[in-house]
């Protein structure tokens, strides 16, 4: 099949119309009739019935639609591409990261880059590791960055700094909370309930009410590493699958939650404390690209700018804790 052949395809498969797909394709209705015939003679078989008016996709269509599709997503692609060497000559960048580091992290770096170079332009995916390793591989993203700390073949991870993980809460605290505190915590909530009475109308304690992330994402794993290796094992409440649902939920009283510092710090609000974890557990970050793509200037100026906003994140921290 050629790429008009493709076109046409997919604008009848849309339209369920020769009429409404050669509108779309700003042709002629002879000519999209012309095209579909050329197409079907090509491949050997019909590609549309016609049902109660409308044009409907053979077996065999349905069996090649999958890959059409795939094509004409890569032909958009090239697409885009051309215009935005076409429209951006300051340059363009496709970038794609972690949810909780573009809530906490990019947002200055983008800014700084483009108070830097005015006529740069964005698109931004907010992603978790497994998209954001597909977006690469299909050349949707130029540039990842994430807590992903695994290598891919035909990719490249670079370190960007790193992030901790820390205690965010509603009550009042201070000084760095021990992991054995939250099991410890349980127990003392739990006697304390028991003694009052309170521990009979189902209320909560503050020990049931821990917030963690899934151990699928790499912040999750490392606590429960940590806390395997101590014997631990706190009472959870809540799970989630990114970090600033954690901090809402703090936020909205459900709970203390375990989350990453950026996110913490960008997300804490009046009332809120935030406590480092001793031991400290750190969270590498890192940006991923194409092996076969040299780094533009573009972007190893966006590298460096995300490395020093990774630094002056924690020097932040250092100052609030």
């Amino acid at each position: 099949m050629r790429l008009r052949h493709i076109e046409i395809f997919e604008a009848i498969r849309r339209t369920g119309s020769l009429t409404e797909a050669a509108a779309a394709l700003h042709i002629s209705q002879p000519a999209a009739s012309k095209l579909l015939a050329h197409a079907e003679s090509q491949l050997g078989f019909k590609l549309f019935d016609r049902v109660k008016g409308r044009l409907v996709a053979t077996r065999e269509a349905e069996i090649l639609t999958p890959e059409i599709a795939r094509l004409s997503q890569d032909l958009s692609s090239v697409r885009r591409l051309a215009s935005n060497l076409r429209d951006r000559p300051n340059g363009h960048l496709r970038l794609g990261c972690a949810p909780a580091l573009g809530l906490g992290l990019l947002p200055g770096v983008v800014r700084d880059s483009r108070d830097a170079q005015p006529g740069i332009t964005f698109d931004i995916h907010t992603h978790h590791s497994a998209e954001l390793v597909q977006g690469l591989l299909t050349r949707e993203l130029d540039l990842a960055i994430t807590f992903d700390t695994n290598d891919y073949p035909g990719l490249t991870r670079m370190g960007l700094g790193h992030t901790e993980l820390v205690h965010l809460s509603r009550r009042a605290a201070q000084g760095p909370l021990r992991l054995s505190e939250l099991s410890e915590a349980r127990g003392v909530e739990a006697s304390r309930a028991a003694a009052s009475g309170a521990g009979a109308s189902g209320s909560p304690t503050a020990a049931d009410t821990l917030i963690v992330l899934d151990a699928s994402d790499a912040s999750g794993a490392l606590l429960q590493l940590a806390l395997d290796a101590q014997g631990l094992a706190p009472q959870v409440a809540i799970q989630v699958q990114t970090h600033y649902v954690a901090c809402a939920l703090v936020d909205a009283g459900c709970g203390d939650a375990i989350v990453d510092a950026i996110t913490a710090q960008a997300m804490l609000r009046p009332g809120m404390t935030l406590r480092r974890l001793e031991p400290a557990l750190r969270v590498p970050i890192s940006i991923m690209t194409r092996n076969q793509d040299p780094l533009s200037a573009l972007h190893r100026d966006l590298i460096e700018r995300l490395r020093a906003a990774c630094a002056a994140l924690l020097e932040g921290l250092d100052a609030r804790v």
